[in-house]
């Protein structure tokens, strides 16, 4: 049993104050380089087609194939994730995908290409599992949406981030390959920060249980219904598996933007793929803002239940996605504009859900809650990868918005049928 080196309320707080924003803030730059070992194959990919004549099928395949493959490594490394040291389960994650990227940028056959994109979804798989843990120990369900909308900008940043320095890569020194040596080299740094940085749980640095989340069973005990824990508040969850359903739904329409947009703006709009960059970029940025915004008014205003909010959401991304399409080519302000208010709209549902599991399923399985949600989202990639690449090839461009608006529409159908869904799992303990 761990001693807590905390023994007043006041020594507690204290020691709260000091490692809260330590944990929030690196978890967050962790997550986010991440994005640094996935998503450079975004604005590498318009180079790699041109050089080795891969076409739009077989990008869109990389991308499928990998999300699939991170999906099922979520929800397999949820379970992990439950029960293990977050900081070093998440540094080997992250220098595992830093090894692929550097094996990726050496190779230049296809079928390679495809393999080690595989193995990165693997690696990739064992990013947020740990953030689950992480947040749902150090911060309460009465804060949680507000504090996981703040680590939700991981996304953002790291992804807006690598396409800008990845559009610099390949426009200053004309190489696709340093899009994927030069983010891995980064994540080998940071995996070690982690290390030095992020602390487990409270009571792995001797502070108490954060208020609110002592309903579960003592964390020093051993649990012998694990597996009942998991079913109970989990697989037995009917909204969790909503939320998991409509999480397919959401990822489509942000990875279909995000992985083709680059592409899009290029053949469709007639933009160089340094303005692309950018303007992907500022995608992610406003959707920063969403998510932040998002969590805010979940908490202040829905008393934590961020399915009415995603609601609301899905309806303005499904605007935002038309205009987006109409805005004539050459028009940079306003395509700018309705690509910004799409990523606003779009990433409040995408954090919204893997709150609101994590608080159903609470700190004891948030992990493994949110890794179900994760194999629904990456499988999301059989039409956000291949099958957009498909619908583009065949058919052009307008087929493909249409495709993206009847997705938006589903999702906000199941956001819908989960507008009851209550706040937290912490009023229904499960007995030792």
């Amino acid at each position: 049993m761990t001693t807590l080196a905390y023994e007043s309320a006041d020594q507690a707080e204290a020691g709260y104050r000091h490692y809260r924003p330590r944990i929030l803030l690196w978890s967050i730059i962790g997550y986010a380089m991440f994005y640094f070992v996935r998503k450079n194959l975004s604005i590498a990919m318009p180079v790699m087609a041109d050089q080795l004549h891969i076409r739009k099928t077989d990008l869109g395949l990389f991308l499928t194939l990998h999300g699939v493959i991170y999906g099922v490594s979520k929800f397999v490394n949820g379970f992990i994730g439950d029960r293990v040291n977050a900081p070093i389960f998440m540094a080997i994650g992250l220098i595992g995908s830093a090894a692929v990227n550097f094996l990726f940028g050496f190779s230049s056959a296809v079928v390679w290409f495809g393999i080690f994109w595989m193995v990165n979804g693997w690696f990739q798989g064992i990013g947020f599992p740990p953030c689950a843990r992480l947040l749902t120990h150090w911060f309460s369900p009465k804060e949680l949406a507000t504090k996981m909308s703040i680590w939700n900008t991981s996304h953002s940043i790291g992804a807006g981030c690598i396409v800008i320095l990845c559009g610099f890569l390949v426009d200053h020194y004309h190489n696709w390959r340093l899009c994927f040596f030069v983010p891995a080299a980064l994540a080998i740094v940071t995996s070690f920060c982690l290390l030095i940085f992020l602390k487990d749980t409270p009571k792995s640095v001797g502070l108490p249980e954060i208020p609110g989340t002592e309903e579960v069973i003592p964390e020093d005990a051993e649990d012998p219904n694990f597996a009942a824990t998991l079913r109970q508040r989990v697989f037995s969850n009917p909204y969790i598996w909503v939320f998991s359903l409509a999480n397919f739904f959401v990822y489509t329409v942000r990875y279909g933007v995000f992985d083709w947009g680059p592409t899009f703006l290029k053949e469709a709009k007639g933009m160089t793929l340094v303005n692309a960059g950018w303007m992907v970029a500022l995608f992610e940025g406003s959707g920063v803002i969403g998510m932040l915004a998002a969590g805010w008014i979940t908490d202040r205003y829905f008393n934590g239940r961020g399915a009415k909010v995603s609601a609301i959401c899905m309806v303005f991304a499904g605007l935002s996605l038309l205009a987006f399409r109409a805005i004539p080519a050459g028009n940079m302000l306003l395509t700018t504009l309705a690509m910004m208010a799409a990523g606003f709209f779009i990433y409040g549902p995408q954090a919204l859900i893997g709150i609101a599991v994590a608080n159903l399923a609470t700190k004891k399985a948030a992990a493994t809650a949110v890794g179900l949600t994760g194999v629904f989202g990456y499988a999301s990639t059989t039409l956000s990868g291949w099958g957009l690449g498909w619908l583009v090839e065949h058919y052009g461009w307008d087929r493909a918005f249409l495709g993206l608006l009847i997705v938006t529409g589903i999702g906000l159908i199941l956001f819908l049928l989960a507008w009851s869904a209550p706040r937290d799992g912490y009023g229904h303990a499960i007995a030792s």
